[in-house]
């Protein structure tokens, strides 16, 4: 089991009723842990749709988690 910090934006932060957590999980990769995020939170944003950063560099999902990472998950912008 690792120990990640995650911040949320948008979307993400309205969902999760927070802009971001620390977070112990036992989640391979970045994929994973979106995954069992959407689970704890209700996101309904697919992986697909969003962009991730790693240690503040926008990083692909297939990276694994490491201990101590900040992690964030950035929604699509809306434009208005």
């Amino acid at each position: 089991m690792i120990t990640v910090t995650l911040q949320y934006y948008a979307q993400l932060r309205e969902q999760a009723g927070s802009s971001g957590e620390q977070l112990t999980t036992s989640a391979a990769s970045l994929r994973e842990l979106y995954d069992e995020l959407r689970v704890r939170h209700g996101f309904t944003l697919s992986a697909d749709a969003l962009k991730v950063a790693v240690n503040a560099q926008f990083s692909d999902w297939g990276r694994a988690v490491g201990e101590g990472d900040t992690i964030v998950f950035i929604p699509p912008v809306a434009g208005g």
